[in-house]
């Protein structure tokens, strides 16, 4: 019994119980006049004063009222073969007792002792043992007791109490009559039928376990559904109650692929060629690729190293300088050269005479299939004339160039023109058919101007 630290009692979750014990009526200490002894006087003289049935000789009914109350209505059953310090004849006793109790046990701080101080009234009879009724024996009583329970658990506590009873008038006199036994407490609130009592449960009206103060784990984790995130769904503390269910450390509620394991960076979804695409909208899930081309890396069909993304000439051959488009040969630029020394002007003019327009034509024409290709118009003069008026004068004929190919489909960013005069020579101005020769339309490749638009393109693309 002394293991016991925290037990229940008779109270607002168990207001009744019902008591079976025997009884003791002892008449002696109560007065001062034989046969009778002073109060108090061998208070616990049980051979010689104590009239004791051996027997279930006390029952008992009380119901808990509140603030540590209980009321308690008692019928006792006895033998009487003491009166005092003499014998009498075998008497018949009963007694019906109300009384109202205090309990002490919460200044002990609730434990499983519990004193009791009681104050009531009862009746009481005794009559002859062959039934003949002795009324002037039968008083009523005033009553106050002492006692205590033991609380041996939720609902079962041994009793033990001394009880005055106290008659006014009547050759009864007043007695003392002792009781023990058990008690049985029943009748506690629990709403919820889950065997713990509503003022212990902290989930009154949902059937739950002790563990938890009453409260349910649904899905068994472990883990009490008000904590529980997933109360549903049997999963793990780390995940506040939620399952982890491909077990990569993403709980399933934010793993948008719960059943594939993944990476915290794809919300649980698995990247198997690490390009920063999810599996799911990767293309080519085996092979790297950027998003913008859903997963898959980007093709170089023509295979010049030119992406086909920045390759303007995805199907032939060339160049990053040219954007992956094929340049003119030397064959080619000898190619155009040749046709532009056919080109003819009015004299000392930028005039292009006409019969020159067949061999523009087909300079043009040879342009155009070089189409990211910059092409530069270069004129040349004899050391005829001054300076100055050669320079001016092979400056305008280069424009006059590439006015023409410009109005007749080759793009004005694919051409440039320049004018040398006569500082570059390609034969001796001596002669006559030398200064022929140094009059001419030159055409090369402007790669500086390549160069700078292919980097300008590569900028812009990144951007």
């Amino acid at each position: 019994m002394l293991g016991f630290t925290s037990v229940q009692a008779q109270d607002a979750d168990n207001p009744w119980a019902i008591g079976i014990g025997t009884n003791a009526v002892d008449f002696y200490p109560t007065g001062e006049d034989a046969p009778l002894g002073g109060f108090f006087d061998e208070y616990f003289n049980a051979d010689e004063h104590w009239n004791i049935l051996p027997a279930v000789s006390r029952i008992s009914l009380s119901r808990y009222i509140g603030a540590g109350l209980v009321a308690e209505l008692s019928g006792t059953i006895n033998q009487i073969d003491k009166y005092g310090d003499r014998s009498v004849a075998d008497l018949s006793y009963y007694g019906l007792d109300a009384s109202l109790d205090y309990s002490l046990r919460a200044m002990l701080n609730d434990g499983w002792f519990d004193p009791v101080v009681g104050i009531g009234g009862g009746y009481t009879w005794i009559g002859d043992q062959d039934g003949e009724d002795i009324s002037n024996l039968d008083a009523a009583t005033l009553n106050g007791k002492l006692g205590f329970n033991i609380w041996l658990g939720d609902h079962v506590a041994l009793t033990a109490e001394s009880k005055y009873k106290h008659v006014f008038e009547s050759e009864t006199a007043s007695h003392f009559q002792h009781a023990a036994g058990i008690k049985f407490v029943f009748g506690g609130t629990d709403t919820d039928g889950d065997g713990i009592y509503d003022k212990d449960d902290e989930c009154p009206e949902q059937a739950g376990l002790p563990e938890f103060n009453g409260c349910p784990d649904t899905d068994g984790d472990g883990i009490e559904d008000r904590q529980d995130a997933c109360p549903n769904e049997a999963g793990l503390a780390e995940f506040d109650g939620c399952p982890d269910t491909d077990g990569d450390g993403i709980a399933d509620p934010d793993d948008e692929c719960p059943e594939e394991a993944g990476t915290a960076e794809m919300n649980g979804c698995p990247d198997a060629d690490g390009d920063g695409v999810k599996d799911s909208e990767d293309n080519c899930p085996d092979e790297a690729g950027p998003a913008e081309n859903d997963g898959c890396p980007w093709p170089d069909t023509d295979g010049d190293g030119v992406l086909d993304k920045d390759d303007e000439c995805p199907e032939e051959a060339g160049p990053a300088a040219s954007n992956g488009c094929p340049e003119p040969t030397v064959e080619v630029v000898k190619e155009l050269n040749e046709y532009s020394k056919t080109v003819l002007f009015d004299l000392n003019k930028a005039t292009i005479r006409p019969e020159s327009e067949e061999a523009l034509q087909s300079i043009a024409d040879i342009m155009k299939e070089y189409s990211t290709t910059v092409f530069h118009i270069e004129g040349h003069t004899d050391s005829t004339g001054s300076d100055q008026y050669n320079l001016k004068l092979s400056k305008e004929r280069a424009a006059s160039v590439m006015n023409w190919l410009s109005e007749h489909g080759i793009p004005a960013n694919r051409l440039t023109s320049e004018g040398y005069g006569e500082t570059r020579p390609i034969a001796t101005n001596s002669t006559a058919a030398g200064r022929q020769d140094n009059r001419r339309v030159e055409i090369s490749l402007d790669k500086d101007k390549e160069m700078k638009e292919s980097a300008e393109t590569e900028n812009d693309s990144m951007q």
